[in-house]
């Protein structure tokens, strides 16, 4: 137990106070996610042929790489953050309150990452007006690619309505230790609250946890995103029931990876060791190593289906993706973060906090290599004997690297911002703290 009582000057702390290493962090996020505007900037105007994507694969270039390995992955993460939170709500694993906060603004960064790289993949963001919303009474019929963006945009709204009303309680009671130069934001995100709705507010979001709980798997990363794959049998990597329950898993070891990543670095920033305590590191190592595990048992699902006695084509596409060093680096990454979880939990005295986030950045490497990969062999080993002589490989081209590292410097500086605004530990976990350190 922490020999020091978590309380409101805790989570207030970064509102309050402003750091030097603060001031480096937005400065090195924003000048990353700068460069990458210029790339886009520089695609805008030339027209994607400069990322090189047009130049491999079959039926005369392809246009699937980084970009859409990338959504996928970043979709990933946000399905599982908010089902992580979601969690902790429904079944009451009040262990993990602190970060449940955490996870929520992880989705609606992750979301927002997403939904970029679908303008970015456009080629002409005006398309997004044009093509999908100008024609979506049509296509939501008869593209999957739009219920994606229908999912994506529903994720959003569910999100962002789950934690506006979790932060509403957190304000009202702690406005008078708030900044008053963002009072308009407060009194936008605290219109119209009485204590009254505290109660039926408590039940929302338990129902918004539940309805996230079973869309995830029934439509979001176990659902409409797979199945943009599944719909086209000719690439005999995307085909097959297993991508569904596959997609979930990596999306939550995504997702856990990241959360452990951005407790370290509050609790490292704030002085939170009493508040994002060590329990809370172990327990989620533990949860990463449970889907790490689940993660390589579907992967070795969908290898044996492939090399034994499948189709040429499939036999053939399964050896490639054996023999291809980026999946065996990935494969060894998942791996060897679960062997290292099993030996501490045998031999605790192995457990330390950056070995921990160790593990994440092994885990978030491996499933963005994974993802990628995923999308490149799909074209690289179609079904159709006509593409057979067309050559290609794929090396993704700097524009699309830093797209990549722009996106994640994005997600850097929404958590560096948001946390100037509002409280990004909960005001409950806080009270439950206390309660149990009394």
């Amino acid at each position: 137990m922490a020999t020091k009582s978590p309380s409101e000057a805790d989570i207030l702390r970064p509102i309050k106070h402003t750091s030097t290493t603060y001031y480096a962090l937005v400065a090195v996020a924003g000048l990353a996610f700068v460069l990458f505007l210029i790339g886009w900037g520089y695609q805008l105007a030339e027209g994607l042929v400069v990322t090189g994507l047009s130049d491999w694969g079959s039926g005369g270039g392809v246009t699937w790489g980084l970009y859409i390995g990338a959504f996928i992955w970043w979709v990933g993460i946000a399905h599982g953050g908010i089902i992580l939170s979601a969690a902790v709500r429904l079944l009451g694993m009040d262990r993990y309150m602190p970060v449940a906060r955490l996870a929520e603004l992880l989705t609606i960064a992750g979301l927002s990452a997403a939904g970029f790289y679908i303008i970015i993949h456009l080629g002409r963001p005006d398309r997004m007006v044009t093509s999908v919303l100008g024609h979506y009474h049509i296509t939501v019929h008869a593209s999957p690619l739009v219920w994606d963006v229908t999912v994506i945009t529903a994720y959003f709204v569910l999100t962002a309505t789950y934690l506006a009303l979790t932060v509403r309680y957190d304000v009202t009671r702690l406005r008078d230790e708030l900044p008053d130069r963002l009072d308009p934001i407060y009194r936008g995100l605290t219109i119209g609250y009485t204590e009254r709705e505290d109660e039926i507010v408590q039940r929302m979001v338990w129902w918004l946890a539940l309805a996230i709980i079973i869309m995830a798997p029934l439509l979001l990363h176990g659902g409409v995103i797979p199945w943009l794959f599944a719909v086209l049998p000719t690439y005999p990597t995307w085909y097959g029931g297993v991508q569904g329950p596959q997609f979930l898993t990596i999306a939550l070891t995504s997702a856990i990876s990241g959360v452990i990543l951005l407790s370290y670095g509050f609790r490292w920033g704030y002085d939170w060791d009493h508040i994002i305590t060590d329990d809370i590191f172990r327990g989620l190592l533990l949860w990463l190593g449970f889907f790490c595990l689940l993660f390589l048992w579907l992967q070795l699902q969908q290898n044996v289906t492939g090399l034994f006695k499948a189709p040429v084509d499939v036999t053939h596409a399964a050896e490639a993706r054996l023999g291809n060093p980026i999946y065996q680096t990935s494969m060894l990454l998942v791996f060897t973060v679960l062997a290292y979880i099993f030996a501490q939990t045998i031999r605790p005295s192995l457990f330390t906090k950056k070995r921990a986030v160790a593990s994440g950045i092994m885990v978030l490497t491996a499933t963005v290599m994974e993802k990628v990969l995923f999308v490149v062999e799909g074209f690289l080993h179609p079904t159709f004997d006509i593409y057979e002589a067309t050559p290609g490989t794929y090396v993704p081209s700097l524009i699309e690297i830093m797209s990549l590292v722009g996106t994640i410097a994005m997600v850097a500086l929404i958590f560096l911002l948001v946390a100037k605004v509002v409280p990004v530990v909960e005001l409950h976990a806080i009270e439950h703290l206390r309660d149990d350190h009394e």
